[in-house]
């Protein structure tokens, strides 16, 4: 009845928890805003990011940008530079989002509106440069819908977005071949939209389809009274960002000296008080278009991806191909090899008291002194003994027949050195299996998507944290089976060591990107917000998990019983040697998955304007990823005990993870052969961030590994039960 109860309460909390995540997530078809004829639209700004570096800056912080006035938006609450409230994901990913100035309202075009004129020295022209040569986009956001780049497909059929514009061009000049740099200070703005479903859009509600920005560059000169150009559409002089050196009191400054620096360092380096003006407008048009439904209006910022989905078929056929070829050699040990082992060594087992017993066979010793004694006789006396050699032919094939796997029957689960730091990863590992299917699952049910901004993120750390009481509970139990006592060690073991190696990391990598004033930096509040989390939250979980696995479930059993003496180990093979073995194994892994990775590199360090949304494939490879390293583990455990190797506990953990090795090569011949990203702190960065999840993919793959090792082990030996 008890137990009941706790069903159904439950069962309460979980749906209780499934409304408030619908309530509280943006899921595309559910949540639509809609706007009148008039009505403010708000245009709120983001930041600036590159293919070419992994740093972000917030769009405000930029010296060449008009800053924010400050002043309210008529019929609506907002201020000018108010900063929007972000989610912890948010946050992490980089976002600064904040009010503009920049006036929209629907269905009002205008040709031509002027923002503001900005002054910059030589510094902030610098650093327009320097953002214009790296490529730096920026992101501005409107209904959720982040500002694009609007393209076509090869075969010219489909538009696509691309998030972001460019903010100004770099080119030679065609006389003297030095770089220039034009900035963009004019955009125009087209937004689409369509009518409202249902009774709002009978009452002229209008809805947001699209938002896509076409950035330019327009001269200070001819303009007229409103500080807008006479043709903003038309070709025109563009804004190059250049101020001329002052030479006039060169030879002053530098009187000992021979050398006079040129034209472009003193350009750069200049501490004049000399200015360039950059006037800013821009331009709104909307445009209807019934082609498109609110419920897909995202569609367009994937079109792209559609192109690429034979090479995900091709991947999952790869993937397939190998795991069906592993899956055959594992049907083929288990129904033949294994099972005619077991058969073979029930028949020379007795059964006594209840438990099967192996019938005492001859030593070799024995065998070789019955020889020597045979040979030492007449030939009478050795046809007299036919019957006796008989015998002993027979006692040599029993011994045959025990050698290999069944002989490490008293060995096999002796508790294996440096138990203590192996519970506690199994424990973590278990901690991010629960949060990678968590992720996956949501992500293909559609409710961590694009417009759930920082959505991934957010729900992966809070997955995490609550996967706690799974990293506790395995972690105990694997403890207590090793034969731990002090649980509670354990425990703060498990809750720090992963996670404590994370949290600090990330902060020294943290202190690099604070030194750069990028917007990566997380704010101090935020790492005191992840320190509460990870102590006051997930701490107390990995405790309460602890205890109910130690105490209220235990330790598993296991079929045979540890001999006091261990078993001397035999010579290994070349390929069965541990790092051969680990290097070899982590292969086939890794080619089930490198097809699928190249996609998710390309969408996280090369293309950072799309979007990776092809979660059902991911899932797909994932699934097969998993079954490819249960059964590569299985066959090297299988190899390992059938060389009279017993210490498989430490090496099934390496072979589930072993893939993470060839991962992190990959990773490093994706940056040399095509990334262009420049700058120490940007390279430090991505090695770091590649290194994490490498270390995270090699902790759940060696965590899966391990316990399929495990349960392999005590089926074969439970099938045997030998004492």
């Amino acid at each position: 009845m008890h137990a009941d109860f706790r069903i159904v309460r439950s069962s309460l909390l979980v749906a209780a928890l499934c409304l408030s995540l619908v309530d509280a997530f943006y899921i595309p078809g559910w949540s639509i805003k809609s706007y009148i004829d008039d009505e403010a639209i708000p245009l709120f700004v983001n930041k600036v990011y590159s293919d070419n570096t992994e740093l972000q800056y917030a769009y405000y912080d930029l010296p060449f940008v008009c800053p924010p006035t400050g002043r309210k938006h008529p019929d609506s609450h907002l201020v000018s530079g108010h900063s929007i409230p972000l989610n912890l994901g948010e946050v992490l990913r980089g976002d600064r989002i904040r009010t503009s100035d920049y006036d929209v309202r629907m269905g009002v075009d205008d040709e031509c509106r002027y923002l503001c004129t900005h002054e910059i020295d030589r510094r902030g022209l610098k650093r327009a440069r320097d953002l214009i040569g790296d490529g730096y986009v920026a992101e501005w956001i409107v209904d959720n819908l982040p500002g694009a780049t609007s393209f076509v497909t090869v075969d010219k059929t489909r538009k696509y977005y691309a998030t972001g514009f460019k903010i100004g061009e770099k080119d030679y000049s065609p006389t003297t071949g030095k770089p220039r740099y034009f900035l963009y200070n004019h955009v125009t703005m087209v937004i689409r939209w369509r009518a409202a479903p249902g009774r709002e859009g009978e009452l002229g509600g209008k809805v947001i389809v699209g938002f896509e920005v076409y950035p330019k560059s327009i001269g200070g000169e001819d303009r007229n009274a409103t500080g807008c150009p006479y043709n903003p559409h038309e070709g025109s002089e563009m804004m190059q960002l250049y101020l001329p050196p002052n030479r006039t009191d060169a030879a002053p400054r530098y009187p000992d000296s021979s050398y006079i620096p040129p034209e472009e360092e003193e350009e750069e380096s200049g501490d004049d008080a000399a200015t360039l003006s950059i006037p800013y407008t821009y331009s709104i048009y909307f445009r209807e278009d019934d082609r498109v439904e609110w419920s897909n209006r995202w569609d367009m910022y994937f079109v792209n991806q559609e192109e690429s989905s034979k090479i995900h078929w091709l991947s999952i056929l790869n993937s397939l191909i190998i795991a069906g070829l592993l899956t055959s050699f594992v049907a083929v040990i288990l129904a033949r090899t294994i099972r005619g082992d077991i058969k073979g060594y029930t028949k020379d087992a007795v059964t006594e008291d209840g438990k099967i017993r192996l019938r005492k066979k001859k030593s070799m010793t024995d065998v070789q002194l019955l020889r020597s004694e045979k040979s030492s006789e007449g030939l009478l006396d050795q046809n007299g003994e036919a019957e006796n050699d008989g015998d002993l032919s027979s006692d040599e094939e029993s011994l045959d027949d025990v050698a290999g796997w069944k002989l490490l029957h008293g060995d096999v689960f002796r508790t294996p050195p440096n138990g203590g730091l192996l519970a506690p990863l199994v424990g973590s590992g278990m901690q991010l299996v629960f949060m990678a299917g968590g992720l996956l699952t949501l992500s293909c049910l559609g409710v961590l998507n694009p417009s759930f901004r920082g959505g991934f993120v957010s729900v992966g750390m809070g997955l995490f944290v609550f996967a706690g009481l799974f990293s506790g509970y395995f972690s105990a139990r694997v403890y207590k089976t090793f034969g731990g006592v002090n649980w509670r060690k354990n425990t703060l073991m498990t809750a720090l060591l992963f996670p404590g190696l994370l949290f600090t990391l990330f902060f020294v990598l943290n202190l690099f990107v604070w030194a750069q004033a990028s917007s990566t930096a997380l704010p101090f509040g935020t790492l005191i917000a992840l320190a509460a989390l990870w102590l006051f939250i997930q701490l107390p979980l990995v405790s309460a998990g602890s205890w109910y696995g130690y105490h209220r479930t235990g330790a598993w059993e296991h079929p045979t019983k540890t001999n006091i003496i261990p078993r001397q180990i035999p010579p290994q093979a070349w390929f069965l040697q541990p790092r051969q073995c680990v290097a070899l194994a982590g292969l086939l892994p890794f080619a089930v998955i490198f097809v699928e990775l190249l996609f998710v590199f390309q969408s996280l360090w090369q293309d950072k304007s799309g979007y990776y949304y092809v979660f059902g494939f991911l899932a797909a490879v994932s699934l097969i990823l998993v079954i490819t390293v249960i059964e590569v583990t299985i066959v090297t455990t299988y190899f390992q005990l059938c060389a009279e190797n017993y210490h498989w506990w430490w090496q099934s953990f390496f072979v589930g993870g072993a893939s993470a090795g060839w991962v992190f090569l990959y990773c490093l011949w994706y940056y040399f052969a095509k990334l262009h990203i420049q700058g120490f702190v940007s390279s430090m960065l991505f090695f770091s961030y590649s290194f994490v999840a490498c270390l995270v993919y090699g902790l759940l793959t060696g965590t899966v590994g391990f316990l399929t090792a495990y349960a392999f082990v005590r089926r074969i030996y439970g099938a045997i039960k030998a004492d």
